[in-house]
């Protein structure tokens, strides 16, 4: 499989092509959290700052320490207003920059596949969370067709193509994310799988919000215009408008959370 690009730099396109999908997510995997008020987050590859803005306002934090390897989309981060409780600086969710035992809450939100060794990425969180603390993550399911992008890969696939997925994408399933949890000795252990849907415009703005996104740009990059024009109408084919030409895309993640032994 092709791997996707580690990093996003633009966080005004992100906001456009994932922000919206992972803040459908993030409110259905925060009612499952159901966090009580007064903790110390840490949100792990916090991007532009999408879930670490849910953080603030529906979990009345302390203080949310983020942390992102993207200089760019730290700084589109630092200007939503979760930045009156919220601490933005650059990291590596396999290092994080914080002592053992400091946060009540570590999450990471559709990152856990951009991880390249995602059991050290979990045994970070695990080892920065105090006893008793939650530690928690959704991605979409790569391997199950839950990426918001599917019908673009099915696509692909279709056509010869491999399409681009995260270097990591395995760490995505439900069993994977289990293991890691377990793994990394995190008690009471669930998953679930979270079900969004998003509504746009058009096929002609859903095709434009998709071509934000760093990999599906590159990979249509290399295709000839007759190839691309192949793919679109494709793509088009398998989403159906409604009366007023909407289109409607579903996506899926997987949800895990466990605690720290106290």
């Amino acid at each position: 499989m092709a791997d996707l690009q580690l990093r996003f730099e633009d966080g005004a396109a992100y906001e456009r092509m994932m922000g919206v999908w992972s803040r459908l997510t993030g409110d259905i995997f925060l009612d499952w959290l159901g966090p009580r008020p007064g903790l110390r987050w840490i949100d792990v590859g916090c991007g532009n700052g999408a879930f670490t803005e849910l953080i603030a306002a529906r979990c009345a934090p302390v203080a949310i320490q983020a942390i992102d390897p993207s200089d760019a989309q730290l700084a589109f981060a630092r200007g939503r207003p979760s930045a009156r409780v919220a601490t933005f600086q650059k990291g590596d969710a396999m290092t994080l920059p914080f002592a053992d035992n400091s946060f009540d809450a570590a999450v990471m939100a559709l990152v856990i596949f951009f991880v390249p060794e995602p059991a050290k990425g979990v045994a970070e969180m695990a080892r920065v969370a105090r006893p008793g603390g939650v530690v928690s993550a959704y991605a979409w399911d790569v391997i199950g067709g839950g990426l918001p992008a599917a019908s673009i890969h099915a696509e692909m696939r279709s056509m010869g193509m491999t399409p681009p997925l995260p270097p990591s994408f395995e760490a995505s399933r439900l069993e994977s994310l289990r293991d890691l949890w377990t793994g990394a000795g995190l008690e009471g252990v669930e998953t679930r799988e979270i079900m969004v849907q998003r509504t746009f415009a058009n096929f002609e703005e859903f095709w434009a919000i998709n071509q934000l996104g760093a990999s599906i740009a590159a990979a249509i990059a290399t295709m000839s215009p007759a190839d691309v024009d192949m793919l679109k109408s494709r793509v088009c084919a398998r989403l159906p408008a409604d009366a007023a030409g909407r289109i409607t895309c579903s996506a899926r993640a997987n949800a895990v959370k466990g605690h720290k032994p106290a």
